[in-house]
């Protein structure tokens, strides 16, 4: 019988291996030679969907005995009304390749159709849909939160990311309140009656006020535990009200429908679990400024009308008279002063201009703008004319700030 050979071309001998190019290239080859393998329908559920930056969508497309990896590029998802999701059953047509660089078997699809939903989305609607019509989801099955709990039970795997990020909140918002760690699996077989077994053990307890449920993001299957009938019986039979923060913002379990209050994330589960310390820090301040406002307006009334009456005495005192005489002579004293003041000013005033004719006709004022008075020492006269002088005569000047001595020369 006629085998194919996967090394036909390859070196055979062991002390010749091929490297793993060589061989993931053959791989793809033989791959990418087989005609059904480039023009192929499949069918099954979606799982694992994620998105790029870049716009390319990756994904696995299973059914209950295999998966296989999907890629699809920008083109195509940009050309779908809506991306699929993880859960759907879907009809995918593409081909199937090798990616080198992981070695690893793909396959590249450029069309999607629903299939009708996934197994696990059709149990979680089937179940959903029971458990409403008993009323587990009713609204008026929900209690209020308590606005200052003493104490907050969380239910949640010791090792997760979501208890560090509850506490983290907790410790940060209200770190008056105790927690009590009730540590149960999250995912897996074993993780629904852990679960339903946390929630009876915190629910014995009388000094516990408030239950937080608590998982990161995951797929659906990551996130089954929480679709449980018996994970969701527990917490709507709680007598404790519950927070369920499971997932991310937009999944959705069914223990998020029969939880008391359900929150986005772990991180806003414990917000909505507790009151901001800085909150009710800013509320007693205000309070406290109003109450101060409220005592200093009673107190101004007071003192309002306790002054009424201190006046309607005054007015009725001899002293006021006195008062009202001491106040009129200060009132025609200071008429008097402003009086003097004013005539004072106006001799002042015409001081100032007297001075200042005078000063106009002042041989001082000549000698600033740079003449001189030159006189003969001799005698002290005035020299007007050059005929005053004679060679060798000892002369005098004086200029606008100060005198100096000259002589003659001719």
């Amino acid at each position: 019988m006629e085998q194919l050979s996967l090394f036909a071309g390859a070196p055979q001998s062991a002390t010749m291996p091929c490297t793993v190019s060589q061989l993931v290239g053959r791989i793809r080859a033989l791959v990418e030679s087989d005609r059904a393998l480039g023009d192929v329908w499949v069918e099954g559920e979606i799982s694992n969907f994620s998105r790029a930056s870049s716009g390319h969508c990756y994904f696995t497309i299973k059914d209950a005995g295999a998966e296989l990896r999907g890629v699809m590029w920008r083109n195509t998802a940009h050309a779908l009304r809506t991306l699929p999701r993880d859960g759907d059953h879907v009809l995918v047509h593409g081909y199937v390749g090798v990616y080198e660089q992981r070695g690893a078997i793909q396959l590249y699809v450029d069309h999607v159709e629903a299939a009708g939903a996934g197994r696990l989305y059709q149990e979680f609607e089937r179940l959903k849909a029971r458990l409403e019509a008993e009323g587990l989801f009713a609204p008026e099955r929900k209690r209020p939160l308590p606005p200052f709990p003493h104490r907050i039970g969380i239910v949640t795997s010791p090792t997760a990311a979501a208890l560090r990020d509850v506490l983290t909140v907790l410790s940060r918002r209200y770190p008056l309140a105790g927690v009590l760690l009730a540590p149960t699996r999250v995912q897996g077989e074993q993780a629904p009656p852990e679960i339903v077994d946390a929630l009876v053990r915190l629910n014995e307890r009388a000094d516990v006020d408030v239950i937080i449920v608590a998982r990161g993001g995951g797929s659906i299957e990551e996130l089954w535990a929480f679709n449980d009938e018996r994970v969701v019986r527990a917490i709507a039979g709680s007598r404790i009200p519950v927070i369920c923060g499971v997932g991310h913002e937009t999944d959705f379990s069914l223990a998020d429908f029969a939880a008391d209050l359900r929150a986005p994330t772990p991180s806003a589960a414990a917000e909505l679990a507790t009151p901001n310390l800085e909150d009710l820090r800013a509320q007693v301040t205000r309070l406290q400024s109003h109450l101060a406002g409220q005592m200093q307006v009673a107190l101004d009334d007071r003192r309002w009308a306790l002054d009424q009456k201190v006046q309607a005495l005054k007015l009725l005192s001899p002293q006021t008279q006195l008062v009202q005489a001491r106040q009129r002579i200060d009132e025609w004293t200071g008429r008097a002063t402003l009086a003097l003041l004013h005539a004072l000013r106006l001799r002042r005033e015409r001081l100032a201009g007297l001075t200042g004719r005078l000063e106009g006709v002042s041989p001082l004022a000549t000698l600033q703008r740079g003449y001189a008075i030159v006189r003969r020492r001799a005698d002290e006269d005035v020299v007007t004319c050059v005929s005053h002088v004679a060679p060798g005569d000892a002369l005098r000047i004086q200029v606008s700030d100060g005198t100096f001595d000259a002589t003659v020369a001719e």
